[in-house]
């Protein structure tokens, strides 16, 4: 039995390709993804939103106490804003605050690295006794407020005849409970067993595990978590409002606190002061802020 087969006509018009298969197909394979118009407004709108405190202390900060209660407020900035922030650095004494906050910040945020990621770790790929319950108790501190341990540590602090120096600020935060949880849930993911392994079969001990092995896979989180803890301990206030005064050594929020006080505060000099406190973090994410995005792309590539 034979079977013909017939031939489309030679004028026939050739079948469309099916274009919603083959771009589900190149979807499904890595294809680039285009954002439509209605993205694009919704980032506009979350970008207005952040972006809209700062721009509001800087124009508060250029206008005076009348202007500022007034209804409406001003949306737009006045003429005053560089001599307000000449004058809220030189009452402040911003320029040794900044230098007493940069030392108190840059160690407390590469101990807490270096100590969060050997300890991570020790948590995430040595096998020891008690560890779980040991993390547990690391873990458990994070649930403690910290306002309960500011009078022991102030009487600590007093013993040591240590009022109004940098390292009653220091010392308190070298170690971080979150670090240790951070480090150890990235190591876990990016650190494959097999790595630690064949580095213990070449005869490395565990300290030249850790510089050649565990601090080059935990860089990402490395960076990400020195730039939180960074901004944190710039950041903060109660503890060093604590145990330092403004005519000693005194931290960015401790110098602003003292700012712009009287009978009617000052409000514009205070948004100045703001302002200033401000402007390095933002100057430290405009230089680093592409590694640290870079390593949290490359973290969860890893993981």
């Amino acid at each position: 039995m034979t079977t013909t087969m017939t031939k489309p006509p030679a004028d026939a018009a050739p079948e469309p390709p099916r274009r919603g298969r083959r771009r589900s197909k190149a979807s499904r394979a890595g294809g680039t993804l285009h954002a439509g118009p209605v993205a694009y407004i919704i980032l506009a709108l979350f970008t207005i939103g952040s972006l809209f405190p700062l721009v509001w202390t800087a124009i508060a900060a250029s206008r005076d106490n009348q202007r500022l209660a007034q209804t409406p407020p001003p949306l737009w900035f006045g003429g005053n804003l560089f001599d307000k922030l000449e004058i809220a650095w030189n009452d402040a004494n911003l320029g040794e605050a900044f230098l007493n906050t940069t030392i108190v910040a840059g160690i407390s945020a590469c101990t807490i690295v270096f100590l969060s990621t050997v300890a991570g770790f020790a948590f995430a790929k040595l096998r020891f006794r008690g560890r779980n319950a040991l993390m547990l108790i690391v873990v458990g501190t994070m649930m403690v407020p910290p306002q309960l341990s500011i009078i022991p540590l102030y009487m600590m602090v007093a013993k040591l005849d240590w009022s109004d120096q940098l390292q009653a600020v220091i010392l308190p935060s070298l170690v971080n409970a979150f670090g240790v949880f951070f480090m150890r849930q990235y190591l876990l993911q990016a650190l494959p067993d097999e790595i630690i392994e064949a580095a213990r079969v070449d005869g490395a001990s565990s300290w030249r595990v850790m510089w050649h092995v565990v601090f080059p896979a935990a860089r990402p989180a490395m960076a990400v978590l020195g730039m939180l803890m960074f901004v944190q301990s710039w950041n903060d206030f109660l503890w060093p409002f604590l145990v330092l005064t403004q005519n000693g050594s005194p931290t960015v929020q401790v110098a602003l606190a003292g700012l712009g006080r009287g009978y009617t505060p000052d409000q514009s000099l205070i948004m100045a002061g703001a302002l200033l406190g401000t402007l390095p973090l933002l100057l430290v994410f405009a230089i680093f802020g592409k590694q640290i995005v870079g390593g949290i792309m490359q973290g969860a590539v890893k993981g």
